[in-house]
């Protein structure tokens, strides 16, 4: 089960995985305002298993000192936007925004690796573009993309470290070569599916 939260002023989602065999959860991409969660996770009978990023920019990584310190739960995020995470705060005051230090991952994630949820395995798929180490995670017929993919767009390429090129490569890849039925949660805005943006996007077709 995946359950959806649009968190904050930028329309954050932050995705809860939750394995309903074992009670063993994921939080992906604790943004701003992703503190309230809590108390439904522990009320719900919830063990955090792992704190997942998609990316290490400000808003998809802002709670992950929260949820580390209150559930000892590692973070997972890719090597290569760990010099993102670790600039947190000068992020955040690019913004105008004071933002606690996210702690370092202690999982390194890659394409191809797998974790285990219970019984629910999480598979990651390395789709760079938007940012140098953004990952996907596909949980059954789901993906969750981040800002790699959105209902009728596609993630910037405007920021630091990111690539047009790069981004097209890893949705032609990686994304379009999933079923058309597969759900795409994105890190902003409505989920579509797969065959959806493949029919309609702009960007792609």
């Amino acid at each position: 089960m995946i359950k959806r939260y649009s968190l904050g002023p930028m329309d954050n989602n932050t995705y809860l995985i939750v394995d309903e065999a074992t009670h063993e959860a994921a939080l992906v991409d604790p943004s701003f305002g992703s503190d309230q969660l809590l108390p439904e996770i522990m009320g719900d009978g919830l063990m955090l298993r792992y704190i997942l990023n998609t990316h290490a920019h400000f808003d998809h990584i802002v709670g992950n000192a929260y949820y580390a310190a209150k559930t000892g739960a590692p973070i997972a995020l890719h090597r290569a936007d760990l010099s993102l995470l670790r600039a947190l705060p000068e992020q955040g005051r690019r913004f105008n925004v004071d933002l606690e230090p996210s702690p370092d991952p202690t999982i390194f994630l890659e394409e191809g690796k797998t974790l285990m949820l219970g019984e629910t395995p999480i598979r990651v798929l390395f789709t760079p573009g938007h940012a140098p180490g953004h990952v996907t995670f596909l949980v059954g017929d789901s993906a969750l993309v981040g800002d790699v993919l959105f209902r009728g767009s596609i993630g910037r390429t405007d920021l630091p470290g990111a690539s047009l090129e790069t981004l097209m490569h890893s949705i032609r890849t990686r994304l379009l070569t999933l079923p058309d039925t597969t759900e795409a949660l994105p890190g902003h805005g409505e989920p579509t599916t797969i065959g959806h943006e493949r029919r309609t996007n702009p960007y792609l077709v």
